[in-house]
């Protein structure tokens, strides 16, 4: 008979897992619980950006962009799917990538998470300190010396670190208080938007079948697919016997509404956006009331510290999974330095939403055949983990040959080639096969290209050793 278990650790307490197994007496953690964290994580400016982004970089009428963001954020079904290990396993899902690549093949994804988690928190924080340059132009500081830049710098990292220390119970806690002040401010938000909203927009041209499949990639790189990675470091928590569907839908839902609802707003924002400001958090604001600027500036920073909350606690977890002797607080420490010495360049840098375009298009190329090769891996093994062996570098179940598991790596490989062929980064990078369809900007096709690739070849490479693997593994029912 499992033990009692304990009640979820106070706000201000450290966590001390990292990608430990979790013991049962520990798995507190509700699917009610994961759609309030996602949700006070979606709730964010930086989803209003990719709204925006989908009118101004690629030419789409709003209807267009509307039907893109639907059916583009249906892939948080993926997020959801790959929440549903973590409960089963009781470790992170770098910790859970090791069963289909061996503890020593799994370093290579591990490696591409790792920068895309601080690819990410460098994004993050970049938009902050530019928040933050805008409040004080608000206040009358209109050009803002570049001693000041880095000073808003340095805070935005120091603070933008509290809750990844803190860890797991703080981060689940904080997110979900911020999501009802976030849904009054798009309330409000989508008011001031409506009654400037241009109905021109809705019969107008806009562009080719080719820019929709881009702009949707992008949508699922930032949205579902680019969250799956993840997913488990939050669901690990969980009691195993939780309800998959429940699991599931709450991290969808979660996910998916807030994301739909800002998206659809910062297209119908950018169709009354004078060109000069459309392309940044703080230029939205033009389109706003000026006694709404201020507030919008200083919600806009609090929703980015949350979002970067997530992407910097699962930094710190993904390094512990590269070099397991380091400690997950002494990981955020090392994942904070990197922030700041990168970020710094991506402030003063003219170019910076041209590289957030391109690198969230970029991921696109490893993450869709990992996220194809993990969900396989999955229901080939029927989610049954023998913890002991995820977390065994030198032997166990999972150490096969040398530590290398080598159908997933070559599936890996033979996926990112899908991916990279029908990728289209315009302008840096237009794959051969993206270029020949879909008129003049080529079309996008690189998210299917890579999860069927690699998905079905580790399916016809490894399914007979993977379910062998699941018969010798015990069901976790407690």
């Amino acid at each position: 008979m499992p033990s009692r278990v304990q009640a979820a650790p106070a706000i201000t307490a450290i966590e001390r897992r990292g990608i430990e197994y979790i013991p049962l007496r520990e798995r507190w953690g509700t699917p009610g619980g994961l759609f309030w964290m996602w949700a006070g994580a979606i709730w964010n400016v930086e989803f209003l950006v990719y709204g925006v982004l989908g009118i101004v970089v690629f030419g789409l009428s709003f209807i267009q962009a509307v039907i893109v963001i639907v059916a583009g954020n249906v892939s948080y079904l993926l997020t959801g799917l790959a929440s549903l290990q973590g409960p089963q396993a009781g470790t992170t899902c770098f910790g859970i990538s090791r069963a289909p690549f061996g503890p020593r093949g799994n370093r290579v994804p591990s490696l591409f998470n790792w920068v895309t988690q601080v690819g990410f928190e460098i994004e993050g924080v970049a938009l902050i300190v530019f928040a933050a340059i805008a409040l004080a132009g608000e206040g009358g500081l209109h050009d803002v010396p570049d001693w000041l830049k880095a000073v808003f710098l340095v805070a935005a990292v120091a603070v933008q670190a509290v809750l990844p220390l803190l860890g797991h119970a703080a981060v689940l806690r904080v997110l979900r208080l911020l999501a009802l002040p976030f849904v009054v401010l798009f309330s409000i938000m989508a008011a001031l938007v409506a009654s400037k909203f241009h109905g021109s927009s809705l019969t107008s041209a806009g562009s080719s079948w080719g820019a929709m499949t881009i702009f949707a990639a992008l949508v699922i790189a930032a949205g579902g697919l680019g969250w799956t990675e993840n997913a488990n470091d939050y669901s690990r928590y969980l009691p195993p016997a939780t309800s998959r569907l429940r699991i599931v839908l709450a991290v969808a839902l979660g996910c998916a509404i807030p994301s739909v609802l800002l998206e659809v707003l910062g297209a119908a924002l950018a169709t009354g956006l004078p060109a000069s400001a459309k392309l940044s958090v703080t230029g939205l604001t033009a389109g706003f009331p000026g006694w709404f600027a201020v507030p919008y500036l200083v919600f806009a920073i609090l929703q980015l510290f949350a979002i970067n909350t997530l992407d910097l606690y699962s930094s710190g977890v993904t390094l512990q999974s590269l070099v397991p002797r380091l400690s997950r607080v002494a990981c955020v420490g090392i994942d904070t330095a990197i922030c700041l010495g990168v970020a710094a360049y991506a402030i003063f840098s003219s170019r910076f939403y041209t590289l957030l375009s391109d690198f969230l298009l970029f991921i696109i190329v490893w993450l869709a055949p990992w996220c194809a090769i993990y969900l396989v891996d999955s229901w080939l093994r029927r989610d049954r983990y023998d913890p002991v062996s995820l977390l065994t570098t030198s032997g166990g179940l999972y150490y096969r040959r040398g530590g290398v598991h080598w159908p997933a790596l070559i599936a890996q490989g033979a996926g990112m080639v899908a991916a990279a062929l029908w990728l289209n980064a315009y302008s840096p990078y237009v794959g051969p096969l993206a270029s020949r369809i879909g008129g003049q900007l080529g079309s996008d096709v690189s998210v299917l290209g890579g999860l069927i690739t690699a998905g079905g070849l580790y399916w016809l490479l490894a399914r007979r050793e993977v379910r062998a693997e699941a018969g010798l593994t015990p069901v976790l029912s407690a």
